[in-house]
């Protein structure tokens, strides 16, 4: 693959994966660096690039281990705790990560009374990454239908959500 070839096929993933290790990590600059990662790899594979069934995915592939490596070490670096011993791990207090697992679980199953249409939308944009002009296409209407019913999911699910934290 040549100069060219990379900088049209390659280079206009950008804003994808962006995205995707954005919603991965939670850090806009972390998630800079990984996508800088992932070209660095791609363009030392360029030569094999061609023979590649789908030049997306394996970008999509190569972010999200970069990601999932970049949260590893995160999580193992070492801190410092209140009394100055050494604690191997960040891993929330088991109360925490309890009342946050159960919190997933409340949202889930909110994203799930939605309307098929507005949960389908929903989860494509948010678990699987998709941007709304590929959303239109799968579900066969446009961008600004697509927005409104994602919009009027989005607001269903926060109303429902601080409607559950005020009881």
């Amino acid at each position: 693959m040549v100069r060219e070839q990379f900088k049209n096929e390659v280079l206009p993933l950008r804003n994808r994966l962006l995205t995707y290790a954005r919603r991965l990590l939670g850090d806009a600059a972390e998630a800079e660096d990984i996508v800088q990662e992932v070209y660095v790899k791609l363009w030392h594979m360029r030569g094999e690039l061609p023979s590649c069934n789908s030049i997306k995915a394996l970008s999509v592939q190569i972010t999200k281990n970069l990601c999932l490596n970049r949260m590893k070490q995160r999580r193992d670096r070492i801190r410092e705790t209140l009394d100055g011993r050494a604690v191997l791990s960040e891993e929330p207090e088991p109360d925490v990560a309890l009342e946050q697992k159960d919190t997933v679980e409340q949202v889930m199953r909110m994203i799930d009374g939605l309307p098929d249409l507005q949960r389908a939308i929903l989860r494509m944009r948010h678990l699987d990454g998709l941007e709304v002009e590929e959303i239109a296409e799968l579900t066969g209407s446009n961008p600004e239908a697509v927005r409104m019913n994602l919009s009027r999911a989005r607001k269903k699910v926060k109303e429902q959500f601080f409607k559950m934290q005020q009881l």
